[in-house]
């Protein structure tokens, strides 16, 4: 019994801004996981939107704690790394004197908390490192650089300060090594490796799927958020290089049918529920979608570049004479996700170079193949040519690869079943949660020796 009680951990996470992209899907899924593994587990953050989050932060499986709301995310639309430094250390120091010692403190994105938690010696920190953030940076100007070097200083040292470190792919392990040269000459370059797990029920996925032969389009769906490095241009260009071709395979009710969806995941309040209220109306009455490219994207009006990049892939979809073929839905809950996954042909993903990638990962879940750029993180987890096609990112090649799939529609279903599988044997929430658990109950026994 004292052994079983002992592996019972109070563990908190520490995250900057618990939205709904990538990272914060890891963060919930971690939670949840370590969760079910009976350890109590409590999130620490500096902003949480309850109307845009996803629905486990406030379901009650784990509490949500809140703190320095108030203070600014960028000064003038600058300085928006040091802000988050700062929001970040606010919410440290609140967990550092208002709560007693964790075993175990999870921190991501922001490295510099780690020293703070360091302050108490019963507590162990594990840092998940989903990609250097000097990498993702600017430094196209000397002020830049000059901005930019003790961050990225503090960066590297306080990185090497957590007991355990994590990245989410190979890809991320080795850029990881070549990044932060200081920490290879102590031999802290080889950070443990694991891989983020889908989190869409594979229930209700299968249920989906069930439908997928009666319902399914030809239709196209981008999932990511309103940021310039998701590269969702190239989607747009691509699907206009495809509906703009001469093609036989293209004429009659093909073309007329072709579309692309570019939306977004969210918690739906009743003021979002207008952005979905022509599409639940066309479901209900059975009318086929007249739209060909879908994008899902997260997007939160207080960041400028969302609103500004929005913008201009509208701008892109009507220069390229399709704006009436692509449907931009800015917040999307799950279930309507999952209905759109559940009626696309495929799933493009667009990034180039990107850490780890979980779209593929959910699209593949749902019997989807997935286009992605052949780079990164999607060259880990698509099997080229099985589980769907790793392109370069070029509006050619992309629009090359959606063409199989108008040319035999019968393919999406045949490579959707092998993603599928694929994603149930080497990446679900299961096996993530083991490894995860594994991990963090190390860290903590090595706290004990």
């Amino acid at each position: 019994m004292e052994r079983k009680d002992s592996s019972k951990l109070n563990i908190a996470i520490i995250h900057p801004d618990l939205g709904i992209g990538g990272a914060e899907r890891l963060i919930v899924d971690a939670a949840v996981e370590l969760s079910s593994n009976g350890h109590n587990v409590h999130i620490f953050t500096s902003h949480h939107d309850k109307t845009r989050c996803f629905e486990e932060t406030v379901s009650g499986t784990f509490p949500v704690t809140v703190y320095g709301a108030f203070l600014p995310r960028h000064i003038f639309y600058r300085l928006h790394a040091v802000c988050a430094y700062l929001r970040c250390i606010f919410v440290a120091l609140c967990v550092l004197f208002l709560y007693p010692s964790f075993d175990v403190v999870i921190a991501d994105q922001v490295s510099v908390v780690i020293p703070l938690m360091k302050m108490k010696k019963l507590s162990k920190v594990v840092f998940y490192c989903h990609f250097p953030d000097m990498l993702l940076a600017q430094h196209t100007t000397i002020l830049r650089r000059i901005y930019r070097k003790p961050i990225n200083f503090l960066e590297e040292i306080t990185t090497g300060m957590a007991d355990l470190i994590l990245v989410n792919s190979k890809f991320t392990a080795s850029t990881f090594a070549k990044t932060f040269k200081r920490l290879s000459s102590r031999g802290l370059d080889q950070p443990c490796f694991i891989q983020p797990s889908t989190w869409i029920s594979l229930t209700n996925l299968m249920l989906l799927s069930n439908r997928h032969d009666s319902i399914s389009r030809l239709s196209f769906l981008s999932i990511n958020r309103f940021e310039r490095k998701k590269n969702i241009e190239l989607a747009i260009s691509a699907f206009a290089m495809l509906y703009n071709s001469q093609e036989d395979f293209l004429k009659g009710d093909n073309k007329n049918e072709l579309s692309l969806i570019v939306a977004g995941v969210a918690k739906v309040t009743g003021k979002q529920m207008s952005n979905l209220e022509n599409i639940n109306l066309r479901r209900q009455s059975k009318i086929v979608r007249p739209w060909g490219l879908v994008t899902q994207c997260g997007f939160d009006r207080r960041l400028r570049e969302n609103v500004e990049y929005l913008e201009e892939l509208k701008a892109l979809a009507e220069r390229e004479g399709v704006s009436h073929r692509v449907q931009f839905i800015t917040s999307c809950p799950t279930s309507e996700r999952n209905t759109l996954l559940s009626q696309c042909l495929c799933v493009l993903y667009t990034p180039k170079d990107e850490h780890f990638g979980i779209v593929p990962l959910e699209a593949m879940a749902a019997h989807k193949p997935v286009i992605a750029c052949n780079s990164g993180g999607p060259v880990e987890t698509i099997k080229n040519g099985v589980t769907g096609y790793l392109c370069d990112p070029s509006p050619q090649d992309f629009s090359m690869a959606m063409s199989n799939f108008i040319r035999d529609p019968q393919m999406s279903k045949t490579m959707g079943r092998q993603a599928r599988e694929h994603v149930v044997q080497s990446f679900s929430t299961k096996i993530f949660g083991q490894h995860l658990n594994a991990y963090v109950v190390d860290t903590a026994r090595r706290k004990k020796e």
